[in-house]
């Protein structure tokens, strides 16, 4: 009896999970869908590389502005509530961009899909954690970034076969409406699902917020869990909804540096110019533009195999050693392709060899660095903080890859490939030895326990550790 009973929440939590991750689904197809499309895109509307990085980049500024007021209006109405305009957005955008009729229409649509995406960003891994149990977190919380990975994947493989079977008129828009049907599934799906029960207990709405916990959980757990909700809620009960002005408290200002440190990192690792542009850099390096498509499948697919093992290894590994790892493997990689694009660029292997390292450079990207990003910012926030420093975390995140996108197809133009890598290969570097100094260990422990491992230091005139929220008024 207790069995089926374990496996009824099991189930209710499976799809709760299936369903909310949809938003990652689409997050990564659309962000992906640009790499196959933008060749024929190019042609048909004339564009130049500062163009091209436009289209590419536009969604990411979008994804900045959607990545506040995400994490804010999560808040606000609930993390459902967010997740089905979310599911909205994504559907009327997407037939933005596949019927647009020149560049400023396409600019405006690519902008609005990019506010679904940076909120999506934000609100389904923040939702994910608060309704996960805390031993199966990192592996429920990953399998958001195995459906962007796969989004990616799905993309990539429309578009070689869109580009290679299919003329070359207006090719692109077929590329680009696909993402029309999974924002349908997340919008029905979503109806279905229940709100955080993380966010209920903060809204005073206890009794909803149990009944859902009874749902997904048995009930000696959910009872401890409600419990160790209410308890973190009213130690932070002097605390309104946290903002900018909060960053003046020492604790909440490291929480939130070290998020966005961890955001900033994950994409100074140029990973973006791989998943947005592989179909270009892989023309630059040799291939034929149908090649390139086809090639560009490898990327996806070692981006999917890539995260299934990173999910399996968060259950293993602590996040520290993950990040190191990916960290150093991705710099190693970029280093290779910098020396070859140098010594080696007219030799007939050469596209080969490009293509190879883009996928050891995906591999470790997506099955280290990938997983420890999301997971590590769906733990380090406080409840009253989670929707704020998420969406902090979250904008510079999509700034950082902004600027990338947007300058990457001018850097191969106007430095080519050899210098590029070796600039992102020096970032990779610096970004290892400030991970190192920074990145904290939260493999295994509850929400509670890791905020309370920043609330809390060691005082030596004392002999104890002291709050530091009530240090600071003493």
């Amino acid at each position: 009896m207790n069995n089926r009973v374990n496996q009824n929440h099991a189930s209710v939590l499976s799809k709760i999970i299936i369903i909310s991750t949809f938003g990652g689904l689409l997050f990564g197809y659309d962000t992906g869908v640009i790499n196959g499309a933008l060749p024929f895109l190019s042609e048909d509307f004339n564009l130049n590389s500062l163009s091209e990085g436009l289209i590419a980049s536009f969604l990411l500024l979008g994804a900045a502005v959607g990545a506040v007021f995400g994490g804010r209006l999560s808040d606000t109405i609930g993390r459902r509530k967010n997740i089905l305009f979310l599911a909205c957005l994504f559907f009327f955008a997407t037939l933005g961009c596949s019927l647009a009729p020149n560049l400023t229409v396409m600019l405006i649509s690519r902008f609005l899909l990019g506010i679904a995406v940076g909120g999506a960003s934000v609100t389904v891994p923040t939702f994910i954690a608060e309704v996960a149990p805390s031993d199966k977190r990192g592996g429920l919380v990953t399998r958001n970034e195995l459906m962007i990975v796969g989004g990616q994947f799905l993309a990539f493989v429309f578009n070689a076969i869109l580009g290679n079977l299919a003329g070359d008129e207006g090719i692109w828009r077929y590329m680009l409406v696909i993402a029309a049907i999974p924002a349908i599934v997340l919008f029905i799906g979503m109806l279905k699902v229940p709100e955080s029960p993380r966010w209920l207990v903060s809204k005073g709405r206890n009794e909803e917020a149990l009944l859902v916990l009874r749902k997904i959980r048995t009930e000696e757990e959910a009872l401890k869990e409600f419990k160790e909700i209410e308890n973190a809620l009213s130690a932070e009960s002097e605390m309104e909804q946290a903002s900018f002005k909060d960053l003046a408290i020492p604790w909440i200002r490291r929480v939130v540096f070290i998020g966005i440190g961890i955001a900033v990192i994950s994409q100074a690792t140029g990973v973006n110019s791989i998943m947005y542009y592989g179909t270009e850099i892989l023309k630059k390096a040799g291939f034929a533009t149908s090649a390139a498509l086809i090639g560009n499948v490898a990327n996806g697919v070692i981006s999917v195999l890539a995260t299934i093992v990173g999910i399996w290894l968060l259950g293993k590994v602590g996040r520290r050693p993950m990040m190191l790892t990916g960290l150093a493997g991705t710099t190693s990689t970029l280093l290779l392709i910098g020396i070859l694009s140098f010594t080696a660029s007219s030799t007939a292997i050469f596209p080969y060899v490009v293509l190879a390292l883009t996928v050891t450079f995906l591999a470790f990207m997506q099955g280290a660095i990938g997983p420890v990003l999301w997971v590590s910012l769906s733990e380090i926030f406080p409840l009253r903080l989670r929707g704020f420093g998420m969406g902090v975390s979250v904008l510079f995140l999509w700034i950082t890859n902004f600027v990338i996108s947007l300058v990457f197809p001018i850097m191969i133009d106007k430095l080519g490939l050899s210098a590029t890598f070796f600039i992102f290969a020096g970032i990779g570097c610096i970004s290892i030895i400030i991970m190192a100094k920074f990145l904290p260990e939260t493999k295994g422990r509850t929400l509670e326990e890791i905020e309370i491992s920043f609330r809390t230091y060691y005082d030596d005139k004392s002999n104890k550790l002291v709050d530091a929220a009530e240090a600071q008024y003493k």
